[in-house]
């Protein structure tokens, strides 16, 4: 999923001062049973089947329920009674669903699933995530226009049974159906609201532990109540939930210093470091790694993998993560995340199979090679402008990593002119997507806890794959990781190593940091805890 960062133009601190007074003196923020917490960015939509990045997907776990959710490290059974076998050799899930209730009393049904399900992948809706569905009986015939939406893998046996059918096993099928994109709709409401479904809380309904009032896409802070149709409503001790969009870290720790917030989240650079010494302070080692995109179908000159090489080991990540990001980063060599995935047999990461330890001498700093490599890139391509414009978005913290990446590159390879271009989120997004960029700094956060989260998005032909990167052997491993049947771990394990060799040795996309979220908690907030799909989990969240 798309790590969203920030959005809006930054509120002068007494303004946001005064909106936080308007709602309350600072004993009343702090009351058992509201949590304030900050937040980076605006909700850009509330509407699943359109929802692309780590704030809305969190905003919709908190007001929405799935087949299952994470309770810390854990997939529990949500509005499925249990964690489903497979059958027909692993290509078969039939759910028995609990008797659970919308926000406005109707009853949740299979059909609100197979609804959901039908819609995202519908290409009118044209979602940027019905690729995820991939695997689904149809589905990609479906997105592509080629098969009608109602021949989907997914059906109501009944008002509470519900079956779904794979072209083959996926492996990590059940840690999927976590994921906020499989979560349900209520046909009425989406209907109704058409495009702008997702827009504004006024006639959305809920089955999640939250309900959003008096919201709309444009506001910067917004109101989440406790949902008492809410099937587990006894579990959820937080009545309200209040975020506030906080741009800059220096204004986020004054409030947090004032008890108007109970988390100040995602602290970055010099004020991480300034409150590292607080007993509050605490980094979450998240599964989600920035890295740069360079536009292959723009620039045949991207195309040569030393030219790629040579600007990936311009780059000192040593220096970025400790003096530019304040440790708020982990130098990460490889797409995949560290600590997210294990092998099934030996228990070792994923990052550090010794398969993939001859491959990070490509994203380790020795600007000597890089500058060797990039002037034979330029001898084989003959490129002569030298003149690119790295994107990035428009916060404090994004733009100084990318004045950063600019100097080093700049300064190791021979002849390049880099412009800064920051901007919104969602330009920053909406130009990725159309590639209107050269290059760009771009981040994905895990949607479930497999390498081919990751390994998936750099196949030819993904939506999410915004430099163009290709290569068949590539994508044939990938693709077959993705139906192995899971009884046949090491074998896939192995495929996705070799996809990652492939990847780490030709950079096809030139991975920079894992992010590390650094955070100040009150010590009276209790079981705040991320979840291996990146979102934290309210129902079990209370303050002492």
């Amino acid at each position: 999923m798309k790590y969203k960062k920030y959005l809006l133009t930054l509120l002068p601190i007494f303004l946001l001062a005064l909106v936080l007074s308007g709602c309350g003196s600072a004993s009343e923020k702090d009351s058992k049973d509201t949590l304030s917490i900050s937040s980076s960015d605006v909700i850009a939509t509330m509407d699943s089947s359109m929802n692309t990045d780590v704030i809305g997907a969190q905003n919709i776990t908190n007001t929405m329920e799935g087949l299952y959710r994470f309770d810390g490290k854990e997939l529990k059974p949500a509005i499925a009674k249990k964690i489903v076998k497979p059958t027909n050799n692993g290509k078969t899930y039939t759910f028995d669903l609990k008797h659970t209730n919308w926000s406005n009393g109707k009853p949740v049904t299979a059909n609100d699933f197979v609804y959901a399900w039908r819609r995202t992948v519908d290409p009118k809706t044209a979602s940027q995530y019905a690729y995820i569905y991939s695997g689904i009986l149809n589905a990609d015939k479906i997105n592509a226009g080629k098969k009608p939406v109602d021949t989907l893998g997914i059906k109501a046996l009944g008002p509470y049974k519900l079956q779904v059918t794979l072209e083959d096993p996926i492996p990590y099928f059940n840690s999927l159906m976590g994921n906020s994109t499989f979560y349900p709709q209520y046909k009425p409401a989406v209907e109704k609201a058409g495009k702008q479904y997702g827009l504004k809380s006024a006639g959305m309904v809920f089955n999640g532990p939250y309900k959003l009032v008096n919201w709309t896409v444009s506001n910067n802070s917004w109101t989440e109540v406790k949902n008492n149709k809410y099937w587990n409503a006894k579990a959820v001790k937080l009545h309200k939930v209040q975020y506030y969009v906080v741009k800059d870290a220096n204004t986020g720790l004054n409030l947090y210093d004032a008890n108007r917030i109970n988390r100040l989240e995602k602290i970055s650079g010099d004020t991480a470091r300034q409150v590292s010494n607080y007993k509050t302070f605490s980094i979450d080692k998240q599964a989600a790694n920035f890295y740069i995109e360079l536009n292959q179908k723009k620039y045949k000159f991207f195309q040569n993998a030393k030219i790629r090489q040579a600007i990936s080991m311009s780059i000192n990540r040593d220096q970025l993560t400790n003096n530019v990001l304040g440790k708020t980063g982990s130098i990460e060599n490889t797409i995949i995340p560290e600590g997210m995935s294990y092998n099934p047999k030996t228990k070792v990461d994923f990052t550090k199979e010794k398969a993939l330890q001859s491959t990070s001498k490509y994203s380790t700093y020795n600007p000597t090679e890089a500058k060797k490599l990039w002037k034979e890139g330029i001898a084989e391509t003959g490129q002569k402008n030298l003149n690119f414009t790295l994107l990035g978005d428009d916060t404090d913290g994004s733009k100084k990593q990318n004045e950063y990446l600019q100097g080093e590159m700049e300064k190791n390879l021979p002849g390049i002119n880099i412009t800064l271009s920051n901007v919104p989120f969602k330009s920053r997004l909406d130009k990725s997507t159309s590639g209107a960029f050269d290059m760009v700094v771009t981040g994905w956060n895990a949607d479930y806890p497999d390498p081919y989260t990751f390994l998936g998005i750099f196949t030819t032909g993904n939506p999410q794959n915004n430099g163009k990167y290709s290569n068949k052997q590539y994508d044939d491993l990938v693709n077959k990781s993705a139906t192995t049947d899971a009884t046949n771990e090491e074998a896939r394990w192995q495929d996705m190593l070799q996809a990652t060799k492939i990847l780490n040795d030709e950079q096809g996309a030139i991975p920079l940091y894992q992010s590390s979220q650094a955070n100040l908690t009150r010590t009276n907030v209790k079981n705040y805890t991320i979840t291996p799909n990146g979102s934290y989990n309210l129902v079990t969240t209370f303050k002492k």
